[in-house]
């Protein structure tokens, strides 16, 4: 196994690197790899062929195949994600372009009225640290107009609004993304964070809105080459794909550092009705690989490894032992987290093409004192189920603790088809 040198500037190789103009900036997870690095991981010649994401996120992967091209095919288990990935890859026609800015001005309307509530808000728990009164009320009223407008425009259309509604959202909301996770801003710090337009002072929301829906337009005008296919599968099952289908995999899975994706989705899926309540957040996280937001954290203590598979890393059960040692809580969840991701690689082989090449965009861990060399136990997992040439390159640095990186973990299916 060979560890090289990173790939480039960290800006390059994170969020940062997505353009906030074009579809890659729609909306943002975190954390997010970059358009760039798939792109550079793209440009070889064996990877002709169809490609699989089989950890969609925000469709970054898609995206760029289907600028390109090239036939992929991504999937997840996360509902919402699904639904992101499929509206950010697809062709829009100047029908549905014109009729989203259309209704997006009936929008700005219903923005600008001056009803002193909301007309409805989620169940988010203690949404008052995300908005405040005024800016509940205003996106109320917003969402309310949205969802009235579903009998008149086509789903496509709709779903512009929804897009240009989560972004609005989260750019009005008190938290900061200045760190690995999203946290909330101390309530001297709740500026908005788009620029406020001559004239909108009072209402930086609609300001916001204004700006999004124009940037919207622009974007969904670029031309989508090949569409991909986007679908709501366990990346541990990956049921219903066709057996040798894949020629290349380019992915970044959950990293095993405890940051539940849930929690930082959570805002846009209360408002577009993917989650009704914590309890449905918490069951959707535990199903999810690594998710700990919740009722999950609880189910993670009755959790008992039933994988009659061992990980193929020979210091492993050192690893949980000394993990064990500080917090049995994390000892499980660092332990279920490989199996999932053990299980997965299982099930990726048989959909590959002989030949065909994998990419894994994965940091390493630390629990207290001790370090969880993620990368490694990545190359044992896929040497363990039959893929060779394996290697490990380290892509970037990830925090201010000297010892996190971002590598990317490489292998390829043997030729002979084995």
């Amino acid at each position: 196994m060979k560890q090289s040198a990173k790939l480039g500037t960290r800006d390059l190789l994170t969020f940062k690197g997505n353009l906030r103009h074009t579809r890659y900036g729609w909306l943002r997870l975190t954390p997010a790899y970059s358009v760039h690095q798939v792109e550079a991981l793209l440009d070889c010649p064996e990877k002709a062929g169809v490609v699989l994401d089989p950890f969609c996120g925000t469709g970054t992967t898609a995206l760029v195949c289907a600028e390109r091209g090239i036939p992929c095919d991504t999937t997840d288990i996360n509902p919402f994600l699904v639904w992101l990935a499929s509206v950010k890859t697809r062709p829009y026609e100047a029908k549905d372009i014109q009729a989203f800015a259309a209704i997006s001005s009936e929008v700005a309307d219903a923005m600008r009225a001056p009803n002193a509530q909301p007309a409805w808000v989620p169940a988010l728990h203690q949404i008052e640290k995300w908005w405040d009164a005024p800016t509940l009320a205003i996106l109320g009223r917003a969402m309310a107009k949205i969802e009235h407008a579903g009998d008149r425009v086509s789903g496509t259309a709709l779903d512009l609004l929804k897009v240009a509604f989560c972004r609005t959202v989260m750019e009005n909301a008190h938290v900061s993304f200045g760190h690995q996770s999203m946290s909330f801003k101390k309530r001297e710090n709740t500026k908005s964070a788009a620029p406020v337009l001559p004239g909108f002072e009072e209402n930086p929301v609609l300001a916001t809105w204004e700006l999004t829906v124009g940037m919207l337009a622009s974007a969904a005008r670029q031309p989508i080459v090949k569409r991909p296919r986007v679908l709501l599968l366990d990346a541990r099952k990956l049921e219903g794909l066709e057996a040798g289908r894949y020629s290349c995999v380019i992915t970044s899975p959950p990293y095993p550092n405890r940051m539940s994706y849930i929690r930082e989705l959570r805002p846009y899926m209360y408002w577009l009705g993917f989650l009704k309540g914590g309890r449905a957040a918490g069951e959707l996280d535990w199903k999810a690989i690594g998710g700990t937001w919740g009722c999950a954290t609880s189910n993670l203590g009755k959790w008992r490894c039933n994988s009659a598979l061992p990980i193929p890393y020979q210091g492993f059960p050192s690893i949980l032992s000394k993990i064990k040692g500080r917090s049995d809580i994390l000892s499980r969840y660092v332990h279920r987290y490989f199996v999932d991701m053990y299980q997965h690689c299982h099930a990726l082989f048989p959909v590959l093409k002989a030949g065909a090449v994998v990419h894994y965009i994965v940091g390493n861990s630390k629990f207290y004192d001790v370090l969880v060399p993620v990368q490694e136990i990545y190359a044992a997992m896929f040497e363990s189920v039959g893929f060779e040439a394996i290697g490990v390159q380290v892509s970037r640095k990830r925090t201010s603790k000297k010892e996190l990186y971002e590598f990317v973990v490489s292998a390829r299916r043997p030729r002979d088809g084995t």
